[in-house]
């Protein structure tokens, strides 16, 4: 799979062509709140934070948050955008997490385990840091679980191309069993409309998936000029709401001295 580079490619327009609304934010704190243990404040990890859409929102809901981001642009458009004192953008990856060993209740990796480089290692870093017993929130497409995002439709192979960007549900339970993780629940969390379809046409002008580096230029104008056309034809329709995959993994308890 082709690797996004945030720092050349897409950082000036994730933030906008990747935005929330209020309401999609409140559903998935609600979905991890009902998985995270009940006790406030948690010291939590939003792993590949990117531009903090999730960070600030985590911090509200469940107490102080390290946002942990590669790319050096797109941390500096979370600290240019965030403005809550419980939350810090330190430079960090998936794989090499600049926080102390066992000092996090919980971490969030929201779209972005396709995009890890050494999968096995940030399994392992992400278990270090974790406290015994805490939760690994995993966001993510797998080939044999996809959500039918309503837009990939209008462009040629868009389900496939997408699918291939992920791995099955079974290798990546298996890649998390090997550093000491169980899994906790798998379900599915419907993400709310993100507004109306030309709304959502304007933001993905901005190509800010990452999944448009994986189509041809051909099929980028082909998918585009089809979006274009059945978006016309009713731009005030809402976005469909779009069920989305949620893994939770519990760190487990070391036994035996």
């Amino acid at each position: 799979m082709r690797r996004t580079d945030y720092d050349t490619e897409q950082y000036r327009d994730y933030a906008r062509g990747r935005a929330l609304t209020e309401q999609q934010l409140q559903a998935w704190m609600s979905a991890f709140g009902a998985l995270l243990p009940g006790r406030r404040p948690l010291t939590g990890l939003d792993v590949g934070s990117g531009t903090g859409r999730f960070t600030p929102a985590l911090a509200r809901a469940f107490g102080p948050v390290t946002g942990v981001e590669p790319s050096v642009r797109m941390r500096e458009t979370a600290q240019a955008q965030s403005q809550h004192p419980g939350v810090r953008y330190p430079a960090g990856a998936a794989e090499d997490i600049p926080v102390p060993s066992g000092s996090a209740d919980y971490a969030v990796v929201l779209q972005v385990w396709h995009h890890v480089q050494d999968k096995p290692r940030a399994a392992r870093e992400l278990a270090r840091v974790i406290k015994p017993d805490g939760r690994l929130l995993l966001r993510s497409g797998f080939s044999d679980h996809m959500p039918r995002i309503w837009w990939l439709e209008y462009f040629p192979r868009g389900y496939e191309v997408d699918a291939s960007m992920f791995q099955p549900l079974h290798e990546v339970i298996e890649t998390f069993a090997s550093a000491g993780w169980r899994v906790a629940d798998f379900r599915t969390v419907t993400e709310p409309s993100s507004g109306t379809r030309g709304d959502a046409l304007e933001g993905l002008r901005l190509r800010a998936h990452s999944i448009f580096a994986h189509f041809t230029p051909d099929e980028l104008e082909a998918g585009f000029r089809r979006l274009e056309q059945a978006v016309a034809a009713d731009p005030g329709a809402p976005t469909p709401a779009t069920p989305v995959p949620l893994l939770t993994f519990e760190r487990r308890q070391c036994r035996g001295g």
